[in-house]
Parts: C-alpha cells; sequence; structure tokens
C-alpha cells in the first residue's frame, strides 16, 4: 500500500480552497499568462493546463513561473514520464482521466498530489488501497451525475469527489449540495472561444460568477 502524499499543497487544500477547478486546453503557451490572470481577477485560485496540446508543457511553465498566486496543475497526465514533465515545469498537482498505480507512485515519489479519475466502485477502493482520499469522477456527466456521485460515495464516507464533464452553470449547485464534493471542475469560463479571441474580460465575469454560485450552494449545504 502506497502511503500518504507527503506534498507540500494536498489534494484536499487544494479543494477546499476554491470549489471551482478550471480545465483549460491552449493552443498557444503565451495564453497562459493573461488567462490566469483572468481567472485570478475572478476570484479562481487553481487552474488545470492539460497536456491535450504541443504547448501544454511550456503553457504550465509560464504561467507557474509568471503567477505566484496562482496554483497551476497538469491534466491528462497519462504516465509517469508526464509527472517528471510536469512537475519539473511547476506544476502543483497532477490530474488524469483514469487510476493508474505507477502514475500514483510517481506523484508521490515526486511529493505533488493526484486526482486520478474513477468511474466505478472497483477503481475508488484502487484508490483507496494507493491511500488517497480524493479522486475526480470522470466523465460524471455520462456516468449519472450528482446521483451517481451520491450512491458511489455510501460505501466509501472518507472519499471526496471532483466531477468532471458534462458539469456548468447549471448544475454545478447540484454537485456541491453533496457534502462529499468540495468542488467541481469545469472548463466553460474557459471556452476555447474566449481564448482565441483573447476575451479575458469575459473569463473574469464568467469565473466570478460560477465562483460566486458555488459558494453559494456551499453555504446552503452546511447551513441546511
Amino acid at each position: 500500500m502506497t502511503t500518504a502524499i507527503p506534498a507540500e499543497l494536498t489534494a484536499r487544500e487544494l479543494l477546499t480552497r476554491c470549489p471551482l477547478v478550471p480545465v483549460v486546453v491552449l493552443d498557444r503557451a503565451e495564453d497562459a499568462v493573461p488567462l490566469g490572470e483572468a481567472l485570478l481577477a475572478g476570484g479562481i485560485t487553481g487552474v488545470e493546463i492539460t497536456l491535450r496540446t504541443a504547448a501544454g508543457l511550456d503553457a504550465i511553465a509560464l504561467a507557474a513561473q509568471r503567477l505566484p498566486d496562482l496554483t497551476v496543475g497538469a491534466g491528462s497526465v497519462l504516465t509517469p514520464d508526464h509527472v517528471d514533465q510536469v512537475v519539473d515545469a511547476g506544476a502543483k498537482f497532477v490530474v488524469s482521466p483514469g487510476l493508474h498505480a505507477p502514475v500514483i507512485a510517481r506523484c508521490v515519489q515526486r511529493s505533488v498530489p493526484a486526482l486520478p479519475g474513477v468511474a466505478t466502485a472497483s477503481e475508488v477502493m484502487t484508490a483507496v488501497n494507493l491511500g488517497l482520499a480524493e479522486v475526480k469522477f470522470f466523465p460524471a456527466g455520462l456516468l449519472g451525475g450528482p446521483a451517481a456521485i451520491k450512491a458511489m460515495s455510501a460505501p466509501f464516507p472518507g472519499m471526496s469527489f471532483l466531477p468532471s464533464g458534462g458539469v456548468g452553470p447549471d448544475n454545478l449547485s447540484d454537485y456541491l449540495a453533496l457534502p462529499c464534493v468540495p468542488a467541481v471542475s469545469g472548463s466553460w469560463m474557459v471556452d476555447p472561444g474566449l481564448i482565441r479571441s483573447v476575451d479575458w474580460a469575459e473569463v473574469t465575469r464568467r469565473s466570478k460568477a460560477a465562483v460566486d454560485a458555488a459558494r453559494a450552494a456551499i453555504a446552503a449545504r452546511q447551513s441546511a
């Protein structure tokens, strides 16, 4: 069994610090800094920049170097070598679409929190036995949304879920109403069209609206 991740930043701290984790796909690395500034202006303090494009790794490095107030993570991390690349570039957390034990082991070695994707109870059991207490539920919408997470969480009372895939402004409150969901992951505030048109003001507007809605949902849950 792998021991708990000895990271400066834990996954729990990341998810409770800000209830939204944008998933960013960049075609131009130079967009990372103005995009990050726009997110910060909207109240979002953490971001997942994916390795889905050739610009991803350089974008992570630029954002990590230039934006000390933004917690920059890496998404679409598929192999242990990817872990090394993104951590060397400055990533503070690692997100994967699925659960792969060697990737988790390398995250432990590199002292960064991992958020692997899970879709089944068997994968959550594997995560528990790897020492994890936070996972990404992906693709959340196709897997049944909040009802699926509620059912999945029953036999895993110590597990927190980050829903990703199909999460948006119309349903984020439904996810955050669940005590096992400290944050949600989405891309509507960093829509590729906004990035291509460098509409940073709209990124900030959507980010602020999303943060306000998310915090209101959490407050309602806590007062219920």
